[in-house]
Order: structure tokens, then C-alpha cells, then sequence
């Protein structure tokens, strides 16, 4: 592993499904241990983006991408890279909370049994607590580990999902409008979540609530028609836009 100051540096990113380019030419440095919001309208590149991180788009028929990614230094696009190595190490957490329906034990054991990261079932019941203590669920979930994870409500599911990705100890987390779907306490406690986890792992979120990108995180990207407009420190892209665009989408005057 090369060393570099910056989780993800995207170099000349374009991306194609097909003969549509839905990226046009991304140039992005992203800090560690910080979270990074990437916001727009929808339909703009920010989920093909975020997905690009962890090559979940290489399952796509017809998908092809140009320009370079770099994850700590190495090009994640390199021939020899195993993609089951980079999805352990760049985890995802979707729109909508995807709970396996097995028990709430066996939603957070699956990636460490799957990948063979733990074979001692003391250290995996170690493991398993430690991550739904991570995922603040711990409380909620304690007398119930045996329990169908299904039973769960919305807001808990997710972060029972978010628990599954801690479990194989990733660098990065990839947050897909975690929120989007849950009620405004679920989410409140989806944003605490994630103020918390920022000192251990590297956060890129899109979201379309601007106020949400304002209130988790410390840079924020704008993308419009597959281009990344404008991206800098939070506090300066809602208060001092550079692009008159920016402004005009933050205002709501665009979009």
C-alpha cells in the first residue's frame, strides 16, 4: 500500500453505460477519516459516482470507464485488483435498509463468515457486539440477537446494515441516501451515526437534503449533468458558493 494524504484521488474520471456518458471527466481528492457529501438532482452522476468507489457498476452490462482511481495510492481499476478485497475495504449502505432475513446475529456474522476474517465463534460473538455497539444498536437489539432481523424497524434495519459493513472492518464507507427513507428520528440518529464513525473511516454520502449534507459533513461535492460543478468545504460551498450554478441550486432557484 503506497502512502497518500488522501483516501480516494479520482483522476480524469469518465464513466459510459453504454453509449450515454454519465461522468465527464471527475477530478476529486477525498480526505480520510472526514465525510465527503456529494449532492445534485437526481438523475446528475452521484450514485453512478459512489458506486464507481467500489466497482459496483462493473455488474452493469455495457458499463466502461476511463481515467483513474486511486485508494490509498493504488489504482482500483488495475487488472490484478480483487474486487472481493476492495468491497471489504470500501463498504456500501444503500437507500433502502437491505437486512438479510436470517437473525440479527447472522446479518452481522455473514461478511466475516463468508470471507473467513473469523473461524472462533468467541471472537465472532466479540465481533458481532462490538459492531452493533459501533452502529449504535446495540442497546436495541441486545436481548434479541436470535430475533429475524426483518422484525426490525426501518431506522434500526439500517443501521443493523451499517453494522454489517463495520463487521469486515472496511477504510471506507459508501452511504447511498441512507436516510432518505427513514422518519426524521431514525434519521437524526443515522447523522449522530455517522458524526461518530467519521474518526475511524472515511465517508462519502450522497444525499439530496442539502441541509443534511450541511449538518454531516466537511466537504461537499455538486454534481450537475454527469459533471462535478463545484467542491470545497462545506461551510464555504452553502455560504460563499463559487459558481453562480451552486448558488442558484442551494437557493433552490435551480433544480
Amino acid at each position: 500500500m503506497q502512502n497518500s494524504e488522501y483516501s480516494f484521488e479520482v483522476q480524469e474520471l469518465n464513466f459510459y453505460y453504454g453509449s450515454f456518458q454519465a461522468l465527464i471527466d471527475i477530478n476529486i481528492n477525498i480526505k480520510p477519516r472526514s465525510v465527503t457529501a456529494l449532492i445534485g438532482p437526481s438523475g446528475c452522476g452521484k450514485s453512478t459516482f459512489l458506486r464507481c468507489l467500489n466497482r459496483m457498476n462493473d455488474t452493469i452490462s455495457g458499463a466502461r470507464v476511463e481515467g483513474k482511481i486511486l485508494l490509498d495510492g493504488e489504482d482500483i481499476y488495475a487488472p490484478d485488483v480483487d474486487l472481493t478485497d476492495l468491497r471489504k475495504r470500501v463498504g456500501m449502505v444503500f437507500q433502502k435498509p437491505n437486512p438479510f432475513a436470517k437473525s440479527i446475529f447472522d446479518n452481522v456474522a455473514f461478511g466475516p463468515r463468508v470471507q473467513g476474517l473469523i473461524t472462533d465463534k468467541k471472537q465472532l460473538e466479540e465481533l458481532v457486539v462490538t459492531s452493533l455497539e459501533n452502529a449504535a444498536l446495540w442497546d436495541d437489539v441486545k436481548d434479541s440477537l436470535d430475533d429475524d432481523a426483518l422484525g426490525l424497524s426501518l431506522g434500526q434495519q439500517q443501521r443493523l446494515c451499517i453494522a454489517r459493513v463495520l463487521a469486515v472492518e472496511p477504510d471506507v464507507i459508501l452511504m447511498d441516501e441512507p436516510a432518505s427513507a427513514l422518519d426524521p428520528i431514525a434519521t437524526r440518529k443515522i447523522e449522530e451515526l455517522i458524526a461518530v464513525l467519521k474518526e475511524n473511516y472515511t465517508i462519502v454520502i450522497v444525499t439530496h437534503n442539502m441541509q443534511q449534507a450541511a449538518r454531516v459533513s466537511e466537504e461537499t461535492g455538486l454534481f450537475w449533468l454527469g459533471e462535478l460543478v463545484e467542491f470545497s468545504l462545506t461551510e464555504e460551498m452553502f455560504t460563499r458558493p463559487e459558481k453562480k450554478l451552486t448558488e442558484d441550486y442551494i437557493t433552490g432557484r435551480m433544480g
